[in-house]
């Protein structure tokens, strides 16, 4: 029955009694961590849909069907012809005989690579990353909330994997949403980027203190926190996850005790430069020749561990809404960008130009804004203004929200991670739509970046 139309709004005639009665007693700081402990419970309950018996997540399998349109450019024919020819080569399994075959992505990546190394050399059967380049690290950031910003870092690194390049994911935000898309587990900080940043740290004292006992100082003494991270490496903070060519260094709420301890290390010692520590480690421990790109993502908000990964980064991509607040919270962000960086720049410069060195510059290979969640029924001529104002800063691709986003978030799962055969083949690939389009808007991006490199790398050897 339709309301009458004079009748007034909700807002009128509450009655205090009633109000009274629907409330519940005061809260405490206790109550804080009663709520949180529902929260918790919670979350290990929605976090343990899709883990095996051992409270794992597994990834699922794919289908000829799949693997020919979307994996391995080749008709189904064709690609069951070669299995047939190649018995060595994985041959799937079957759920009834006569069946789809049905292939994990570690046996997709062998046939991947049976192709690239047969098949025709007119195809790109395995992903372009030119010889002597190096991998490139990608930041996704915004200190906005609930602009996708964990979701397209996620899937940026799935769709990388299943396009075959081996990938790491960095979870620098203490919430731990992309440890657990991952199935990562973290017990405390000591599981986490923070020991990377305190070796970093206790490295550059030591330097120091040397130069203290040579100048008849006495030396800072290194706590056990740093003693204990001097002994640690990338190796011993990166985890497998149930997907064969993405590992993970993890997060967790600890982690953020690295925004209090950073300030306190660098008053300590003003000349430790901070904002190198995570590309410092990252390298010296070769992390850098194992993959092909790292995705860091970075929390929302503009400390000392957004600057890390900043400040580590090659691409910075920033997701934003097509709205008017989130274009202005966007604005905001690359000016505080503009403002912190400038500020460590012209900091270290004074002292460059008074010792007569190289003046220092932080500079990123590529930087786009990427609208996401995007409805363009309601949000078209808005995105098309900030297309104007941005120009080449904003990507031209749109992503869309999809029930699909929606159906996969529900089980902790990525839209890679979904099986086709829960909705249809139909609702499946329009889905699938908007995160393959994002991902080639960003293939492009990182596909030009390395022909750069590559290019000025033989101009520099001419």
């Amino acid at each position: 029955m339709a309301k009458d139309s004079t009748s007034l709004p909700p807002y009128f005639n509450i009655d205090p009694d009633a109000a009274l009665a629907e409330l519940d007693l005061p809260t405490d700081t206790g109550g804080f961590a009663e709520i949180a402990e529902a929260c918790t419970r919670g979350r290990a309950d929605l976090a343990s849909r899709g883990m095996d018996e051992e409270g794992r997540k597994s990834l699922r399998l794919f289908s000829t069907w799949e693997i020919t349109r979307y994996l391995i450019p080749v008709a189904q024919a064709h690609f069951r012809r070669v299995l047939k020819q190649n018995p060595e080569l994985p041959q799937g399994q079957s759920e009834t005989e006569g069946g789809a075959k049905w292939f994990t992505l570690d046996e997709v990546l062998r046939l991947r690579a049976f192709f690239g190394a047969q098949g025709s050399k007119a195809k790109n059967y395995l992903p372009y990353r030119p010889a002597g380049q190096p991998a490139k690290l990608v930041a996704v950031a915004n200190f906005k909330g609930g602009v996708g910003k964990t979701s397209t870092a996620a899937h940026l690194a799935m769709s990388a994997a299943l396009d075959g390049y081996k990938v790491l994911v960095v979870d620098l935000d203490s919430q731990g949403s992309m440890t657990s898309i991952f199935g990562g587990r973290v017990e405390d900080e000591w599981q986490t980027a923070f020991p990377l940043l305190a070796r970093h740290y206790g490295e550059y004292l030591r330097i120091e203190n040397q130069r203290r006992l040579d100048r008849g100082d006495a030396p800072q003494p290194l706590d056990e926190a740093l003693s204990a991270a001097m002994d640690m490496t990338s190796a011993d903070v990166i985890q497998s996850t149930h997907w064969p060519n993405i590992d993970l260094i993890g997060a967790q709420l600890n982690l953020y005790w690295a925004e209090f301890q950073i300030p306190v290390w660098r008053m300590q010692a003003r000349g430790w430069k901070l904002w190198d520590a995570l590309t410092d480690r990252l390298e010296a421990d070769g992390v850098l020749d194992d993959y092909d790109l790292v995705f860091i993502d970075t929390p929302p908000a503009l400390g000392y561990l957004t600057i890390n990964g900043l400040a580590a980064a090659d691409i910075l991509l920033v997701p934003m809404g097509a709205s008017f607040l989130e274009f202005d919270s966007t604005g905001r962000f690359f000016d505080m960008l503009h403002s912190t960086f400038a500020s460590i720049e012209d900091g270290e410069n004074v002292a460059a130009r008074a010792l007569g060195r190289p003046e220092m510059g932080f500079e990123w290979d590529a930087v786009r804004t990427v609208i996401t969640r995007y409805d363009g029924a309601q949000q078209g001529e808005l995105s098309a203004l900030m297309q104007v104002y941005l120009g080449k800063t904003l990507s031209p691709h749109r992503q869309d929200f999809t029930a699909l986003i929606g159906q996969a978030g529900e089980q902790v799962n990525g839209i890679y991670e979904a099986d086709y055969r829960d909705f249809n083949r139909e609702t499946y690939a329009r889905g699938r739509e908007t995160f393959d389009a994002t991902y080639a808007a960003f293939k492009r991006l990182l596909l030009g970046v390395w022909r750069r490199g590559e290019l000025e790398t033989q101009q520099a050897a001419e």
